[in-house]
């Protein structure tokens, strides 16, 4: 079997902190990365020169959201999303969003509308910044918002499940309950299912029509990392150093082992997962300081690896999965080119 190829970078470059959060515009052209100590650079994808710095938040940024090519939604510590335009580095207006700490944010397909989460405050805003409606408290801090795909529907989760909501009420459309701290969800490209990452080292797996439901429990650490093949049968998980794959092309994910995924070192932990949005190659990262891109389907070590005296918090796809962006913890982004890696 071939060694893995060797990840360059195509470009790097410096920011002043921790990269938080990094998300690419849907053109492609540009990369925001997001500083924990507040401030988000645009950066272009081409060169890794900085566009525009943005000021960010007071106390530290916590999130980005692309709404569109040239508008980013960012949250923070101040109690505030900001919304930028992204043309000429400017805030167009920022939304109070109803507690000292905004996590979460989420814009629809159409970019026409923005979920805020915020402590227990949901709120949605139309794209002009006017607040649409704010929806009960929640009973927990949220630890996600999203919108499903295909359906568009809003969702929710803490504590004890996840919610999807009316858009046109404050009214629950439906609910998703268990026992258990939802850290981090991840729709199936399809709107089949939704997987949560669970505090207790657990993955929940719900079949979202009839409401099937299945735990997969022993996961070596908490669960944050999460991601789904483009064609929603394959569903990927942290939780440690290794990495898992379910198969939930038939329905039954659960009371069988995952096929293992195995690259990163002992004692590591995957801080990040993502699947190509089309193509079949995971890329993840973590603690160890390596970038692992993984074909799935022909082999379960990795067919490229960038390895580094630094952690990596985050690994992006670009839009047309030619290349994958890195962000550590020192506060560099990485550009890696990956073409011919799926042949």
């Amino acid at each position: 079997m071939r060694p893995p190829r060797a990840l360059k970078p195509f470009w790097q470059c410096h920011l002043d902190d921790h990269v938080i959060d990094l998300a690419w515009s849907p053109d492609g052209n540009s990369l925001a990365a997001a500083s924990v100590s507040g401030p988000v650079f645009i950066l272009d994808a081409e060169l890794g020169t900085t566009l525009h710095t943005l000021t960010g938040h007071d106390f530290g940024t916590t999130a980005v959201a692309w709404g569109g090519a040239k508008v980013l939604a960012t949250a923070g510590q101040d109690g505030l999303a900001r919304i930028w335009n992204t043309r000429d580095g400017r805030e167009r207006f920022a939304l109070e969003a109803g507690a000292d700490w905004v996590e979460q944010l989420a814009w629809s397909a159409d970019s026409e509308r923005l979920a805020t989460g915020a402590g227990r405050k949901l709120r949605l805003w139309d794209f002009g910044g006017e607040l649409i409606r704010e929806y009960p408290d929640h009973v927990s801090t949220i630890s996600y918002v999203g919108f499903r795909p295909i359906s568009d529907e809003l969702t929710s989760a803490c504590y004890g499940g996840l919610t999807v909501w009316h858009t046109e009420s404050d009214w629950a459309k439906r609910e998703f309950t268990w026992k258990g701290s939802v850290l981090a969800v991840v729709w199936s490209p399809d709107g089949r299912w939704f997987a949560t990452g669970e505090q207790d080292r657990s993955v929940n797996l719900w079949e979202y029509r009839e409401g099937d439901h299945f735990r997969m429990s022993g996961f070596a650490t908490k669960v944050r990392e999460l991601a789904w093949t483009a064609d929603s049968r394959w569903l990927a998980t942290g939780g440690g150093e290794r990495i898992g794959l379910w198969d939930c092309g038939d329905g039954q994910p659960a009371g069988r082992p995952p096929r293992p995924l195995i690259g990163h070192a002992d004692g590591a932990n995957v801080n990040d997962l993502a699947f190509q949005r089309r193509g079949p190659l995971l890329a993840s990262c973590g603690t160890d300081g390596m970038i692992a891109v993984w074909h799935p389907e022909v082999r379960e070590l990795p067919v490229a690896l960038c390895v580094s005296d630094r952690e990596i918090t985050s690994v992006r796809w670009s839009p047309d999965d030619r290349f994958l962006a890195a962000g550590t913890a020192l506060g560099q982004v990485a550009l890696f080119r990956v073409d011919g890696l799926a042949t």
